[in-house]
């Protein structure tokens, strides 16, 4: 069985601070603490007032679309952009079925979250955990949401 860690929210917990988001900005390249639009995990309130959290879960499906095969799936089961192989043509983003792929500001190449931890060690709530989950389940859930069928 294929597994990969994957970070898991728990909406109860989250009081909405954001210290997830800033320890993911020092992660990524752009070693800053402004979380938002330079984290690859972001928090927001929905509709209905309770937060919500949108990252990666690794389920893979960016990596069939990537022309330059930027995208791969490492051992640990993490799917990583190759910053020197991507050409920037951000169709990753566009297809990204959970819209987690992020654009940088001021960017050529995307970034996504890596399932380093960071951000579940700064939350202050423990809305975040770090589970292991078996990669077919998360590919089977990501096409139920979208009506489809995994092949």
């Amino acid at each position: 069985m294929k597994t990969v860690k994957v970070i898991v929210f728990h909406p109860e917990l989250c009081e909405g601070d954001r210290a997830c988001e800033r320890a993911c900005s020092k992660v990524q390249y752009f070693r800053s603490d402004e979380g938002g639009e330079k984290s690859a995990i972001r928090i927001t309130k929905g509709n209905d007032g309770k937060w919500e959290c949108t990252v990666c879960n690794h389920c893979g499906l960016c990596m069939d679309l990537c022309p330059v095969l930027a995208l791969k799936r490492i051992s640990s089961g993490i799917v990583t952009l190759g910053k020197s192989a991507c050409v920037g043509c951000q169709a990753c983003v566009a297809f990204c079925p959970t819209s987690v792929m992020r654009k940088a500001p001021g960017h050529i190449v995307p970034f996504k979250c890596i399932s380093c931890g960071k951000c579940v060690e700064a939350c202050p709530k423990k809305a975040l955990a770090l589970v292991e989950m078996n990669i077919d389940d998360l590919q089977r859930e990501v096409y139920a949401r979208h009506g489809k069928v995994c092949p």
